[in-house]
């Protein structure tokens, strides 16, 4: 696909998104009409619909947007970090990392705030991949992607058994956080994004600077050390990035599963892998993908919502089995 083609399709994202964003303020229980939007946006009264859209649509769209964008980026580089096409932000253990960090401040501090959720989970989000890295790093070639992928498995699994442990343990804690650990963007609040936002734009900033040196590695790490590339220190901030964005996303909607996984695929079908053109696709599919998500999951049930993570592991294990089966033809 030549260069005017990826700009036109990026056009097209753009304006896909935007209309999701719309569409994700307007359906509901309670529809609002495209002038309601711009009113409440543009010369709040305060009007019954005004209000809905700026203290709860306005917010649960932009945090889609944000949180599918930067799940997505952080499963792009995650595959190419491993150079693994079936590595996602799930298999680095920050996910697991974020949840069993919650998990413990609701019972030692007695708290159901999302608020303090939010950065607990970003705290457990740095420990695990703290502790992947380090894992990682121990003994000759370090920071290899086995190694990697083998750090990141081991650490996934003890921390989601540590975390099941304590919910079973504890009956009131697994009623509290049943529903964020299923991975849900309901009642989250605009203060709450503002809270999280500047982790995931520095992440999305560093991995469109890092885009150009991912191609490089991608070749092999001993032709890109032979062109200039300082290997180690970019696996380094590589792994800083993917612990901003995916643990800022956890941070703010909880484990939301499969957009990392699926979205590097979609966009490396349309554009190729030059992860300088992936990077921003992935960011626009998969703040698509959980737009598109969090809507449906406002009607699957009949006046009742469902956690968008369901409705993305709905559709993302079939897709998830039809990688492992391609994967298995090839060898």
């Amino acid at each position: 696909m030549g260069v005017k083609y990826r700009w036109i399709g990026l056009i097209f994202l753009s304006a896909g998104v935007g209309f999701a964003l719309i569409a994700s303020i307007a359906f509901g229980v309670v529809q609002v009409s495209v002038s309601s939007i711009i009113n409440a946006l543009c010369s709040f009264d305060g009007a019954y619909d005004q209000l809905i859209i700026r203290s709860v649509r306005l917010p649960r769209a932009l945090i889609a947007a944000a949180v599918g964008g930067s799940l997505a980026v952080a499963g792009c580089l995650m595959q190419a970090l491993s150079r693994n096409g079936l590595a996602g932000p799930e298999i680095f253990g920050v996910n697991n990392g974020a949840a069993l960090a919650v998990v413990i401040v609701s019972i030692v501090l007695q708290s159901t705030s999302l608020s303090v959720f939010s950065w607990a989970a970003m705290a457990g989000a740095a420990i695990a991949g703290a502790t992947v890295f380090l894992l990682g790093s121990i003994g000759g070639h370090s920071l290899t992607p086995v190694k990697l992928i083998l750090a990141g498995a081991t650490i996934n699994l003890l921390f989601a058994s540590l975390t099941q442990g304590i919910l079973i343990l504890n009956e009131q804690s697994l009623d509290t956080m049943r529903f964020w650990l299923a991975g849900s963007l309901t009642g989250r609040d605009l203060q709450l994004f503002v809270q999280v936002v500047p982790y995931m734009l520095a992440g999305l900033a560093a991995a469109f600077f890092l885009s150009r040196h991912m191609n490089v590695i991608g070749l092999g790490e001993e032709l890109a050390q032979g062109l200039g590339q300082r290997v180690f220190f970019i696996k380094v901030l590589c792994i800083v990035v993917i612990v901003l964005l995916a643990g800022g996303a956890v941070a703010i909607a909880g484990p939301i599963a499969f957009i990392g996984l699926a979205v590097p695929h979609i966009a490396r079908f349309l554009i190729g892998s030059d992860y300088r053109w992936m990077i921003p696709y992935s960011a626009l599919l998969g703040a698509l993908l959980l737009l598109l998500a969090d809507i449906g999951a406002r009607f699957v049930l009949p006046a009742q919502e469902i956690p968008a993570g369901i409705v993305t592991a709905f559709f993302g294990a079939p897709f998830l089995i039809y990688l492992a089966q391609r994967r298995g033809r090839t060898k």
